[in-house]
């Protein structure tokens, strides 16, 4: 699986609305100094907000009526040194590592050993962004470009500031310096202060097709099989991220078991719900998939009319438990079982 980040990534599709909404208002010299890029989270937000920034920092200002995208190739100087999250005019905010992780960081550096991927993504980060983080921005857009170019912030995401957090960025909207961007990036824009939105342009992005999934998919995880491609999907919400997800972490499989379970009726199987059950408790990565894919399920058969009233009040019931996981620190195994089998009892 080819894992590209959003700063490394130039490929981008069915965003195309978006895209030519920002270029236009690019043409028009009518950018807005702020944006709340929102949607499903791993539908390409992120993705987006470097192509931005990239844009901006690498286009010809006095030429602007002979752009047609924000596409920058990728051995232009201005793409190779944010892929390296080295350009001195874009600073991107977001959640830093926990004190003994980053300690482990800063170890390795100091000792020469770079931690290789693997035991980067073991590392745990904080629940929040920091207010002292964001306080660094005004610093950031205090100082001015050596070349009189835009200075760009990229917040990943706005949803994780905490309120003092989210009131420091308020006070950057409020009194923006010239030529400075902020793209806030938001999975849920409901959970942002008012006041914050009501300052920001909105970009908000759909979800991705069944075959542009297919597509992404082919292009970033070409060891799948087309049947894997196909059914990753078809259950993927329209992101990205998610089937992804799915391909690393056999969410295909997974779904299928639960499924079985689901119609199984009468023939409901016990031993493989409770197989299921305790696999995922153990590991929180398949938790959060798996109580992904049953909220997918829940949906996609309301949608079709099939139960509604049953699964509603199934759906109802499960958002307590899962509650009482975090809140409670409930069983997991137990409640992942209580939840395949309120499921399988509303067929």
């Amino acid at each position: 699986m080819n894992k590209m980040q959003p700063y490394e990534n130039s490929y981008f599709i069915g965003h195309e609305e978006a895209e030519r909404m920002f270029l236009n208002a690019w043409k028009n010299s009518n950018i807005h100094n702020s944006w709340i890029i929102s949607g499903l989270n791993g539908i390409g937000k992120a993705t987006l907000a470097y192509r931005i920034a990239r844009f901006l920092l690498s286009a010809d200002e006095n030429n602007r009526q002979d752009y047609t995208s924000l596409n920058v190739d990728e051995n232009n100087p201005t793409f190779r040194l944010i892929a390296n999250q080295a350009h001195p005019d874009l600073k991107v905010i977001e959640r830093d590592f926990i004190d003994s992780d980053k300690k482990k960081i800063i170890k390795a550096i100091k000792e020469g050993e770079a931690m290789d991927e693997e035991a980067l993504g073991e590392l745990k980060k904080s629940a929040v962004i920091k207010v002292d983080e964001v306080r660094t921005i005004n610093e950031f857009l205090g100082k001015k470009s050596f070349d009189g170019n835009w200075r760009i912030v990229i917040i990943d995401s706005a949803d994780e500031l905490n309120i003092n957090g989210a009131n420091a960025v308020l006070k950057v909207l409020e009194e923006p310096p010239a030529k400075s961007l902020l793209l806030l990036i938001s999975h849920n824009p409901s959970k942002l202060l008012p006041t914050i939105k009501s300052r920001c342009a909105k970009i908000h992005l759909q979800p991705l097709s069944v075959a542009e999934v297919a597509s992404l998919l082919r292009r970033y995880s070409p060891e799948l099989s087309e049947a894997e491609v196909k059914g990753i999907a078809a259950i993927s919400s329209g992101s990205i991220g998610h089937a992804l997800r799915y391909a690393e972490h056999d969410g295909l499989k997974i779904y299928k078991t639960l499924e079985n379970l689901f119609y199984s009726g009468e023939k409901f199987d016990l031993s493989t719900a409770l197989e299921l059950s305790d696999k995922v408790a153990k590991d929180e990565e398949l938790w959060d998939l798996t109580t992904e894919l049953i909220g997918y399920f829940l949906k996609e058969n309301i949608i079709s009319g099939e139960k509604v009233e049953q699964l509603s009040n199934a759906g109802e019931q499960i958002r307590i438990w899962l509650k009482d996981v975090v809140n409670l620190n409930t069983d997991k195994k137990q409640v992942m079982f209580n939840i395949i089998n309120t499921v399988s009892g509303a067929f």
